[in-house]
């Protein structure tokens, strides 16, 4: 192999692992935020509200989140690496569309102390999950295979927080 191909070949893994990173920093940035949002309230109100039995323990959630948003990150970036976003501009923006969405949620419930807006939301952020989802699907099945966890844990805490936002009805839809 010349000295050149090497170099080129060199700079492109470089620039894919910078590509990499830069999807893992993104997708973090957005659960640190509905960390954040979380954590500064969970103890002072959630604790005290009505759940199905079918709620997990609290515990459950970080390490279910930090896979999720670990394949987000993948799935983003698989469809990334084929073009950057000069050829995935629509199914990119879903994906920050609904990263965006899924911290908001968080904000929604947790600090804002409202499951009757948080299903509401959780509704919306489920369509855009499965947008991104299709228009992944054009670009990488890979990608969307990483994210059908995803779309499983949404419809799963769609479901858990209009039963919650039902049987604590401060806040009535």
């Amino acid at each position: 192999m010349s000295e050149s191909n090497s170099n080129s070949t060199s700079l492109l893994f470089s620039r894919q692992m910078l590509g990499l990173v830069g999807w893992l920093l993104i997708s973090f940035a957005a659960a640190a935020a509905g960390a954040f949002a979380t954590g500064t309230t969970i103890g002072n109100w959630y604790p005290h509200i009505e759940k199905p039995w079918w709620t997990p323990r609290t515990g459950i959630f970080p390490p279910v989140w930090i896979t999720l948003f670990t394949l987000m990150a993948v799935s983003a970036w698989l469809v990334w690496r084929i073009g950057g976003f000069a050829t995935a501009r629509l199914p990119l923006a879903l994906f920050l569309i609904q990263l965006a969405l899924a911290s908001v949620w968080s904000a929604i419930f947790f600090t804002m102390e409202r499951p009757d807006l948080a299903a509401i939301e959780i509704v919306v952020l489920w369509l855009m999950v499965g947008l991104t989802c299709i228009a992944f699907w054009k670009k990488s099945r890979s990608a969307t295979l990483l994210l059908a966890p995803y779309l499983i844990w949404i419809t799963y805490l769609a479901a858990l927080t209009i039963q919650i936002a039902r049987l604590n009805p401060r806040h009535p839809l």
